[in-house]
């Protein structure tokens, strides 16, 4: 591994970290030397396994129930983050949801679902941990997406929660610094090895140059760069997806 990209003595707590894009991240700064912290809401035995995993690289992990929704859950999440790890120096802000729906069809409760995970949890997490991010000089790394960017007609409510996202990232950027970087990573259309890959997934493939759609690990790497850049590296949104929004 580069030196540079070392986190030995870091603490990283990742929202959503139980599976799928969550777990590559856990695990690759897990990897790098980091102690980390994941939350989830119902993914329980997922859990458990990622944190055995990200234990297996030799430092401390912890698994977290929390409703990053609600300012209570978000405020025992950090507060249990800090006693078990001693602090926190980067957060993840990763847990969210995709769903499609056509414009037409779109339901209020839906509409507001996908902004209070989106939206509404990012910013929420972020407020609560800031007092121990300043303490460290600390960094936040929000998870976009290529959606935020570029119009998918059957994702309105997806689209522009994570419009919203990007826009916070550099909002935050601007009200944090000079104590806290805040960055952005966009992913494209990323397999996850699932089975419930969508004719949608499969069809933004076949138009990107590089003929494929991502992998988790592919994030990762692009968080672990945020994790390790230089603190002057601030309001960034990094897309990788191929080339799919060229």
């Amino acid at each position: 591994m580069d030196r540079g990209q070392s986190l030995s003595g870091k603490t990283v707590l990742i929202t959503g970290g139980a599976r799928r894009l969550g777990r590559a991240i856990a695990l690759r700064l897990a990897e790098a030397g980091a102690d980390v912290a994941i939350t989830f809401r119902n993914s329980a035995r997922e859990a458990q396994h990622t944190v055995i995993d990200v234990g297996s690289f030799g430092g401390r992990a912890v698994a977290l129930r929390c409703d990053i929704t609600e300012e209570k859950s978000v405020r025992s999440a950090i507060k249990e983050t800090v006693k078990e790890l001693g602090g926190i120096d980067i957060l993840v802000n990763n847990a969210a949801n995709y769903e499609t729906a056509e414009f037409d069809k779109l339901t209020l409760q839906q509409w507001d679902a996908i902004f209070a995970s989106n939206t509404r949890g990012p910013f929420l997490v972020s407020r609560e941990a800031l007092k121990h991010l300043r303490e460290r000089r600390g960094k936040i790394i929000n998870m976009g997406s290529l959606g935020g960017l570029r119009p998918w007609a059957s994702h309105a409510h997806y689209c522009s929660s994570k419009a919203a996202i990007h826009m916070l990232t550099q909002v935050m950027a601007k009200a944090l610094a000079p104590e806290i970087s805040v960055n952005c990573v966009a992913p494209g259309m990323i397999d996850l090895g699932e089975k419930s890959a969508t004719s949608f997934m499969k069809k933004m493939a076949r138009q990107t140059p590089m003929q494929r759609n991502g992998k988790g690990e592919e994030i990762a790497a692009a968080a672990l760069f945020f994790a390790t850049a230089p603190h002057f590296i601030t309001g960034q949104i990094l897309v990788v997806d191929g080339g799919l929004g060229l």
